[in-house]
């Protein structure tokens, strides 16, 4: 009897914080694929809120309920990233139909770089369709925590919290 080769996926993007939304693709995606792999990619042009470790932690915090998920970071290109984790296929996550293209001319890119790697695009729930990383760093300074919750995993947010008193008080080092 041969053996098939495991289904792996890799779901990369920023998570800067990971949200309910990232979460929603990856639990869905989970049950599409024997491992998947969230990548946790390195953009030096961005002014990041948490550090690529403390990422890397956080989405390890919001994602341990799942067996089939693992976390890593990368920099350098996607595609590179996935085809070093043994994958043939990214995942993508996509809100509103503003991100259809961008993520379409990404991933024209990425098959030109690498015909070999396949990109499934999942839409986020509707519910949080409209959450993004971006929209909780400006809401979480005025939100408590239990409005917070709508948008992000509960168990990050005492490190969402820390992050921000130490950004807007810089005696709290």
């Amino acid at each position: 009897m041969s053996q098939h080769p495991a289904r792996i996926a890799v779901y990369t993007g920023s998570f800067d914080p990971i949200t309910l939304g990232h979460l929603n693709v990856i639990e869905r995606s989970c049950k599409l694929v024997d491992r998947l792999i969230v990548g946790i990619g390195i953009n030096v042009e961005k002014s990041s809120l948490f550090t690529p470790e403390e990422r890397e932690s956080l989405v390890r915090t919001a994602t341990e309920k799942f067996g089939n998920v693992e976390v890593r970071v990368f920099t350098g290109l996607a595609v590179s990233f996935v085809r070093e984790c043994g994958a043939h296929v990214m995942i993508r996550g996509v809100r509103p139909l503003t991100d259809i293209a961008a993520e379409f001319t990404m991933m024209m890119a990425n098959h030109k770089l690498d015909p070999g790697i396949e990109t499934v695009f999942l839409m986020a729930d509707e519910a949080f369709s409209h959450v993004s990383s971006s929209l909780i760093r400006q809401i979480a300074p005025l939100a408590d925590d239990e409005m917070l919750a709508r948008f992000v995993p509960a168990n990050i947010i005492p490190a969402l919290r820390k992050k921000l008193a130490r950004r807007t008080d810089p005696t709290s080092q």
